[in-house]
């Protein structure tokens, strides 16, 4: 009976011989596809048979037929042998630059509004290429990157610690948003203090959009949030969006949270005067980063790609 250490003994030649030997229908026609002599695939089926202490293979008149025993071995054979050469398939991808994960980090805009796009064009070009996208709020990417949890970062603003890398990929506006159904729809502008009088909705501490308005606000109007009447505060732009459709308040919003919201005429952008809130999006890394051949490839595409 053939025990656990003797199947150990079994090589993946005498494996692939028993494949063509079955497939091929004879021995010199088996022996020739492996560019074998005769005697040399008659041995390593001998050699199989003598492992597994029954016959697998009978000679009949019209070639060789599988025993029972055998039809086992052959399906076997066949899996493995499928394995071994999508291994290498994989393998020689990876040299190609065809294969490989990338783990990012975003914060909540570019990972909800843009990176999905960018992975879309991507992923068509490079199939073998595998990613994950976890949303964040903008310190917690930047705690996951230092961290090494995630190798590449997306955040709206230039982190200030010395061991990550930053270079700016697309350029972000933040408006003030209001319902489609509110008094200030058609308005030229509307003053800062008209806004603070306003119920407004943040984002929560820690998010790179609330951050930006804070540093505007202290920087260009000599004011801060609690100044606001701050009815709500929220995790995600999505969230933000339905408070105010709600009519739980207006709220400073990325236009790029906002594109389908203002086709549908959901929401409107009302424009605040001597007020123009910009920033980057940052693709960060922490260093030393080992890139690789996939990496490369996505960092490419990544710079060059432009959004509306």
């Amino acid at each position: 009976m053939m025990t656990l250490e003797d199947f150990r003994n079994i090589s993946l030649q005498q494996l692939e011989a028993l494949l063509f030997l079955v497939t091929e229908g004879t021995f010199s026609r088996a022996a020739k596809k492996m560019h074998l002599s005769q005697p040399s695939l008659t041995k390593h089926i001998a050699n199989l048979e003598a492992i597994i202490g029954m016959t697998v293979v009978r000679r009949e008149n019209t070639g060789v037929v599988l025993t029972p025993e055998g039809k086992i071995v052959f399906d076997l054979a066949a899996r493995i042998l499928k394995l071994r050469d999508e291994t290498g398939e994989k393998i020689a991808g990876m040299q190609q630059n065809e294969y490989g994960d990338i783990a990012i980090a975003a914060s909540t805009i570019p990972a909800t509004y843009i990176l999905p796009h960018v992975l879309s064009r991507f992923l068509r070009a490079h199939p073998g290429i595998r990613i994950t996208v976890q949303s964040a709020d903008s310190e917690e990417v930047l705690n996951m990157i230092l961290n090494g949890e995630k190798e590449l970062g997306i955040i709206g603003k230039r982190p200030s610690r010395g061991k990550l890398e930053a270079e700016p990929l697309w350029q972000d506006r933040l408006v003030l948003t209001v319902p489609a159904g509110h008094r200030w729809v058609g308005k030229p502008s509307v003053s800062l203090p008209e806004v603070m009088e306003e119920p407004f909705i943040v984002r929560e501490k820690g998010s790179g959009t609330r951050e930006i308005l804070e540093r505007y606000l202290k920087e260009q109007a000599n004011t801060d949030l609690s100044n606001f009447r701050i009815t709500a505060e929220f995790g995600s732009s999505e969230a933000v969006k339905e408070a105010i459709l709600a009519g739980l308040g207006v709220s400073i919003l990325s236009i790029r949270a906002m594109t389908r919201e203002l086709k549908l005429q959901l929401l409107k952008e009302v424009p605040v005067e001597d007020w123009r809130i910009e920033r980057s999006f940052y693709l960060i890394w922490r260093r030393p980063f080992n890139i690789l051949h996939h990496h490369q490839l996505f960092l490419d595409f990544i710079r060059q790609y432009r959004i509306d």
